[in-house]
């Protein structure tokens, strides 16, 4: 079999994930597999993507290898598919997977993305790869690496492939319509955060009506006009110094222009399954803020453009980032249906959460994100200090055994279950006693 592989890692040949394609290519010789370092050429490919196109074209199929930023695959990736797309490049009927490395912080929607993709080009997509970054340097890994190219194989061959289905008609948007602007603002500083760049567009319309019915000072920022380097490279260097190893100056505007906002509300168009490279590129190049819950508390809104209900992959993004970011997420208001309506529910929320400080507790997608990077941070202090830093001022290394009396109330707990005379006296008072700590609660109160 041809094998085309897609590296959509910025790093190149350095890449970690690559060198389970190469031990691969070790272990199946009889296979031919052809590297394409699209992450690392992204900028010369947007002026002649022929080389990628005929790769591609003369493979049998297409692994996507790369590591997972911020959700979803790196922004690199997301501008390769952008233009795979629209060179109108056959892949009709040829496989697709995909391998990844990862400290499996959400990596089940970065294959989801790219699987979406593959099969929006007609490709037969087959479940890919998740590893962690040091998998393959164990028995284990390689073993696992090995199981996923002979279920590959197996797949292609007995046509166990995933199918699209729906066939979704073209997405026309409602209409909005116009507002009278609310004067006078209350002061506050809101934040619109952007990469629309047509005002005649219903995601322009959008913005422009929830700006004139908010009842605070609003402000825009247009990332399609910010002059970024690049992509994010994944080097490390912010989890060092809290600066970013380019010098196009984002670290500092994105401090000082965004995180320092009371609200933000981001405004884009549903894009391959995701908010567009663009976007993703200002996601990836938030690393340079290491991963810190730098805007805890702050609550925050979506406005978008397009078919979002239908896309369960990209609400699941967007929920888990407030989630683990910390933000309450006041709503997505889009242009599927009554865009007036929704932007009216939008504001009304965030008004309330700006005037109450409103916040709520984690759910899953907060509580586990949070605690991968927490096992991962300690881990790694010794490279990123700043990120170590702060996380001890945060409180965020909540480890459990550090918790040795409730380790102790449990052992204790553990050997009066296991006495079945000491459980047939006790009776429903082990369920009474469960319930004492709430009772004393309940009683403080009903003194009050």
């Amino acid at each position: 079999m041809k094998i085309a592989v897609i590296n959509g890692s910025p790093k190149g040949k350095y890449s970690i994930t690559l060198q389970t394609v190469r031990y691969l290519q070790l272990k199946y010789p009889e296979h031919e597999f052809s590297v394409f370092h699209a992450g690392q050429r992204i900028k010369a490919l947007e002026k002649d993507f022929s080389a990628a196109r005929k790769l591609m074209t003369e493979a049998d199929a297409v692994i996507f290898s790369y590591p997972v930023y911020t959700f979803l695959a790196p922004s690199q990736l997301h501008r390769f598919i952008e233009l795979t797309k629209a060179s109108g490049v056959g892949l009709s009927g040829k496989f697709a997977t995909q391998i990844t490395t990862s400290k499996h912080f959400y990596d089940i929607t970065a294959h989801k993305y790219v699987e979406e993709n593959a099969l929006d080009l007609g490709m037969r997509y087959i479940r890919g790869l998740s590893a962690d970054m040091e998998d393959l340097l164990s028995e284990k890994g390689r073993q696992d690496a090995e199981k996923f190219f002979h279920r590959f194989l197996f797949s292609a061959e007995n046509g166990l492939w995933e199918e699209k289905t729906d066939r979704p008609s073209p997405f026309v948007p409602a209409c909005v319509s116009p507002a009278e602007s609310v004067t006078p603002k209350k002061k506050k500083d809101i934040v619109i955060l952007t990469d629309c760049m047509d005002e005649s567009s219903s995601l322009a319309k959008m913005t422009e009506r929830f700006r004139a019915l908010f009842p605070y000072e609003t402000r825009v920022v247009n990332i399609s006009e910010f002059p970024f380097s690049g992509g994010c490279l994944g080097c490390f260097r912010c989890a060092v110094s809290e600066k970013c190893v380019y010098k196009d100056g984002f670290d500092v505007f994105l401090r000082e222009n965004i995180q320092r906002a009371d609200a933000i509300v981001y405004a884009f168009t549903v894009s391959d399954h995701s908010m567009g490279s663009r976007f993703k590129m200002y996601d990836d190049r938030n690393f340079c803020n290491g991963h810190r819950t730098v805007t805890v508390g702050m609550p925050v809104g979506y406005i978008v453009s397009g078919p979002y209900n239908s896309e369960n992959n990209l609400k699941t993004v967007v929920e888990a980032r407030c989630e683990t970011g910390g933000n309450f997420l006041c709503g997505v208001a889009t242009d599927e249906t009554d865009p007036d309506r929704a932007l009216d529910k939008l504001i009304r929320t965030l008004v309330f959460a700006l005037e109450t400080g409103h916040t709520a507790p984690s759910n899953f997608w907060g509580v586990g994100g949070m605690k991968i990077f927490r096992d991962l941070i300690y881990q790694m202090r010794g490279m990123m200090r700043a990120d170590h830093k702060f996380y001890k001022k945060q409180g965020i290394y909540d480890f459990p055994q550090k918790k040795k009396l409730t380790s102790l109330k449990m052992y204790l707990v553990g050997a009066l279950l296991s006495n079945e005379k000491i459980m047939a006296k006790a009776g429903g008072k082990m369920n009474e006693g469960m319930l004492m700590p709430y009772e004393k609660l309940f009683a403080k109160l009903e003194k009050k």
